[in-house]
């Protein structure tokens, strides 16, 4: 069966690579894709938001299953399309996609199920949300409504910050218009990160490996919001006992909730949590794979993912009721990133030691931010590598995941040189707790 992935970053990257190895899959189309994608597949000169181009080819290459990547095709309603069109495709509706697209329409939500989460107010003009932090004695987090790149949440440490993020959002508009009509201010939560993947279709949840994503910028997380810098998996915060409390308290209840708006859900739901002192709260949820936890999870995952994304798109979800496979070894993903992100940065930059990597055993270069120029690999990205490690302990595959760093190289390379250190302090007894940066 042809399968065809949409979107051109590191997970879609991961996605193709997954799906390639699974025997039933002749041939795997990636639209647009990137230079990593056209080495595990075949790109297709087809950007992700062209739905309607997206459908003629699916058509015209027999695609037995799609699988949406980024969250842009998803809001505009490619689901929906493929579906009337006769298509198989694995994702949720654009009314189901709302629990990502839209932070007023999923913090309302969770109000409404029950869910635990952080408290929050709704603004739809600035002057009345800069009066209501000035009040407040406590640090915010505000977010823009919107779709806005991963960009549109912003921690505030005191009232001057939160503020300029008001501006930032609602006046300047730096996200676009129309995500900053909206905003979500609640109080920030203090803890550790947590990201809980979960397939879903009809009555049926299954969790994958827990995660943990890093979202700022630098070292000890600190500097701007990021697309995501770095990953691991499993995380050893997400324990049995605090995944069962995900899936019973957030999970669960939305699934109901969605079900009860008319809106059922399938696809990947993805919660974003923070884990304090009184137990996980969701802070938001992305309707498909989180990037770059996508990178860690899928390297360890040996389910066939084809088979598992099939049966979610055709409601036989309890076909993996006993559950799934994994490598017991844990997968640690670095992101190399170019100068100047998450702001402006350079692109066209040439890529060396790819070759060098390719050949080191459990260890695999997921592509982000790449293209082909002169049959050579050149950045195109803020996020330009997803460098992924399988160890037999935490350690060891962090040491594979910097090891292989270290023989990449290009003009303005830089990344984070602390993930997994967080687990390794809870592996080692102690933990250094962290303000929301999701």
């Amino acid at each position: 069966m042809n399968v065809l992935v949409v979107g051109k970053g590191g997970r879609e990257h991961a996605l193709v690579w997954k799906l390639a190895q699974s025997p039933r899959v002749s041939q795997v189309f990636c639209a647009p894709g990137n230079a990593g994608t056209a080495q595990d597949g075949v790109n297709v000169p087809i950007e992700a938001n062209d739905i309607h181009e997206l459908c003629r080819f699916a058509k015209k290459n027999e695609i037995g299953l799609t699988v949406v990547g980024p969250e842009e095709p998803l809001a505009l309603g490619i689901v929906d399309y493929f579906q009337k069109e006769g298509l198989r495709i694995f994702g949720p509706t654009k009314a189901a996609a709302q629990l990502e697209t839209s932070k007023v329409f999923c913090k309302k939500l969770m109000r409404d199920a029950d869910v635990p989460t952080a408290e929050f107010r709704v603004f739809d003009h600035p002057e009345p949300a800069r009066r209501f932090v000035e009040t407040r004695e406590y640090p915010v987090v505000v977010k823009a409504d919107g779709l806005a790149a991963g960009k549109g949440v912003i921690v505030c440490d005191t009232h001057a910050e939160a503020l300029a993020a008001i501006e930032r959002i609602m006046v300047r508009e730096e996200f676009g218009r129309a995500a900053g009509r909206q905003i979500v201010i609640e109080k920030r939560l203090e803890g550790e990160e947590l990201s809980v993947l979960a397939i879903v279709a009809g009555r049926t949840i299954l969790t994958l490996a827990p995660a943990q994503d890093h979202k700022r910028v630098f070292d000890n997380d600190t500097g701007p919001n990021t697309g995501g810098m770095g990953a691991y998996c499993p995380a050893p915060l997400g324990t049995s006992a605090i995944l069962d409390e995900v899936e019973a308290h957030a999970l669960v209840p939305t699934i109901h909730a969605m079900k009860r708006r008319r809106m059922p859900f399938r696809g990947v739901l993805y919660a974003g949590l923070m884990v304090t002192n009184q137990g996980p709260r969701l802070l938001e949820y992305n309707v498909r794979f989180g990037d770059p936890e996508t990178q860690a999870v899928l390297m360890r995952l040996k389910t066939d993912l084809f088979e598992l994304l099939l049966a979610a798109a055709e409601d036989r979800l309890s076909d993996f009721a006993e559950g799934l496979q994994w490598d017991p070894r844990p997968a640690v993903c670095v992101v190399m990133a170019s100068q100047g992100y998450p702001g402006p940065y350079a692109k066209g930059k040439l890529i060396r030691g790819l070759e060098d990597v390719a050949r080191m055993p459990d260890v695999k270069v997921f592509h982000a931010g790449t293209k082909i120029d002169a049959n050579h690999v050149v950045t195109d990205g803020g996020r330009v590598l997803g460098v992924t490690a399988l160890g037999d302990t935490l350690a060891d595959a962090k040491r594979n995941a910097y090891s292989a760093v270290g023989k990449i190289s290009f003009q303005g390379a830089f990344w984070r040189t602390d993930i997994a250190d967080k687990a390794l302090r809870h592996l080692h007894g102690t933990t250094a707790p962290a303000s929301e940066s999701l």
